[in-house]
This record gives C-alpha cells, structure tokens and sequence, in this order.
C-alpha cells in the first residue's frame, strides 16, 4: 500500500494508466519492501537479540576503533614539527612601535591608529589560544593611545 502511494506521487496523479490507482502491474514500486511489513516484523517480538550479541560486536568495533587510533599516532609521530608560532609582543615599546607613536601626531590621527590596531589585534578577530595576549594587546595600545593624545592636546593648547 505504501509502494503504491510512492508510485503515485512519482506519477503526479495518482492514476495509472490502466485506470487503477498506483498504475497497477505496469508500475513497479520505488522501494524494495513494505515499511508496514517490516514494522508489524519488528513489533512482534520475532525477532530477539541478546544483550552478549551486542557486546561481542562491540568489542570488536573496540578493537578496530583502538587499531585505527594507535595507526594514528604512529602517523602523526611521523609528521614533521609544526614551527613555533611567533607571539605578538606585549611590552610597552613593542606595541608603541607598532602604532606608530614615535612620531608626532594630530589629535585626529588617534582614532585612526586606534582602529586600524584593533580592526588587527582585537581579541574577537585572533585564534581562541591567542585571545588573552590580544587582550593585553589592546589594553597597553588603549593606555599609549590615551596618553600620546593627551599630549598632544596639551601641546596644542601652549
């Protein structure tokens, strides 16, 4: 009954051409078996497997999963060592390099610096493992930032 309805949709009318829904001996269903058999085959309780079956087809997939996992390590204790990642700096004339403030800026050019260096350091834009470096990274840049402009406010005002 289920094969005849899938034949029918298959169809788009649900009318064979012998007039019979599910097109009749000319049609052959989309699918192998009936669900409804294979359900009424299920629930009937026919069918029993015992709790050691499971366990002896689970120790041989333990087995498998432990072989293929040792053939993994082996693999990657072949692989070449990756290079040592290189840390940004944290230090106060590292940073203060970077951001350019040696030279002498206008007040406006601050607010640039300052996100152009975040739009490349913040901590939601680096690698999980590098977030709390870029934390700091942003804090010192913040701090140099503030200070070289309340210098240069402070000389512009003399």
């Amino acid at each position: 009954m289920l094969d005849d309805l899938f034949v029918a949709s298959d169809k788009g009318d649900g009318i064979g051409g012998d007039g019979m829904e599910g097109g009749g001996a000319s049609a052959r269903p989309s699918i192998p078996f009936d669900y409804l058999s294979v359900a009424d085959e299920l629930h009937s309780g026919r069918i029993k497997v015992s709790a050691a079956e499971y366990r002896e087809a689970g120790t041989d997939l333990a087995s498998e999963f432990a072989a293929l996992l040792e053939h993994a390590k082996l693999a990657l204790a072949g692989e070449e060592p990756k290079p040592e990642e290189k840390l940004p700096p944290i230090d106060l004339e590292s940073i203060a390099v970077e951001l350019g403030l040696d030279q002498p800026k206008s007040i406006a050019d601050f607010g640039r610096i300052r996100r152009g260096f975040a739009f490349a350091n913040h901590p939601d834009r680096v690698a999980p493992h590098l977030r709390q470096r870029a934390m700091i990274r942003m804090q010192v840049a913040n701090m140099l930032i503030d200070e070289a402009k309340r210098r240069a406010v402070a000389g512009a005002r003399r």
